[in-house]
């Protein structure tokens, strides 16, 4: 079992804008003044730009179009929807936001069988929206995939119950906690974890800061130390520049740690030199999309560890 893959399914925008669904919770928003059109389009050229520079690295990008009769603006942000698993399993997620319910999409798995992968069945999560429950996949779960592991801030977009059920289902062990975030003089829950919290390999970049609860901080470092992952600690600024939302992949030489320019940027040489200690960055500029889409880099991916279809030989 590997905790990174070089397999990335993206999906290009054609209706991306401040989602005014997500804004009442994700304090990571902004409005630009710009008409809906111009948004979109910078956020297209973004993204067309940071998957040029995937695959010059050598990782294997699947970009699927978005569906402009269905006006789903964070449909760029799919690991929040859907998670792929080495077993052949596809988690499918219940979403806080109605119009990112419809980001839900069968020809996302056509895609990826066609593209050699196996798709052998579904944890589908979906029905909890019926009771207001929501869980928003990988944005909300980080799973330590070789320790059997998940950290999950719980927030309005994580139930704690329905946390319990993916742990039960996928065999893990959950390891649950709250962060916190200062916005108009409040502390308030952060929407996703993966915003205050990176998983790699051998390291993990965490904005403890945002963790208020003194024991729920010493739990979620003890299971850090206990799978031997050098902790590289962020600041609740650095997080607001998204560099908590960064994700580890492989190249085809090399593994990198992606993210944004402005959580580069916002990172100090020693942290720097921290992660280049286990592999290299990448970085792209994603000014549009962080602003109005109030994610970043990692939001954009989803990891693909579906198995491949065997070969027939004939």
């Amino acid at each position: 079992m590997s905790q990174i893959t070089n397999t990335i399914l993206m999906i290009r925008p054609v209706a991306f804008r401040m989602n005014e669904e997500t804004a009442v919770n994700n304090y990571f928003q902004e409005d630009i003044n710009l008409r809906k059109g111009e948004i979109n389009t910078k956020a297209q050229a973004e993204f067309d730009a940071f998957v040029v520079k995937l695959r010059g690295v050598g990782v294997n990008v699947i970009v699927e179009n978005d569906d402009p009769t269905l006006d789903t603006p964070d449909s760029i942000f799919p690991n929040n929807w859907v998670s792929f698993h080495k077993s052949g399993m596809v988690g499918m997620y219940p979403m806080f936001a109605e119009n990112r319910r419809r980001e839900r999409r069968e020809e996302i798995f056509i895609r990826l069988e066609k593209e050699g992968f196996l798709v052998e069945g579904f944890m589908d999560y979906t029905m909890a929206e019926e009771e207001g429950y929501f869980l928003e996949g990988t944005g909300s779960l980080l799973l330590d995939r070789v320790h059997n592991k998940v950290y999950c801030a719980i927030s309005p977009r994580a139930d704690e119950e329905l946390v319990i059920e993916f742990c039960e289902d996928f065999e893990c062990d959950p390891v649950l906690f709250t962060a916190n975030q200062d916005y108009k003089g409040q502390r308030l829950p952060i929407y996703h974890t993966n915003v205050m919290m990176a998983l790699a390999e051998n390291f993990a970049v965490i904005c403890l800061d945002s963790i208020d609860d003194k024991h729920e901080k010493k739990h979620v470092i003890k299971h850090l130390k206990e799978t031997k992952k050098e902790i590289i600690t962020i600041t609740e600024e650095q997080m607001h520049h998204f560099a908590g939302n960064m994700l580890q992949v492989q190249g085809k030489d090399a593994k990198y740690m992606v993210m944004s320019e402005a959580a580069r940027s916002s990172l100090k040489p020693d942290q720097v030199k921290a992660i280049q200690k286990h592999c290299k960055i990448l970085s792209s500029d994603l000014t549009t999309i962080e602003t109005c889409g109030g994610g970043s880099a990692r939001c954009m991916m989803a990891e693909v560890f579906l198995p491949k279809k065997m070969a027939v030989v004939v």
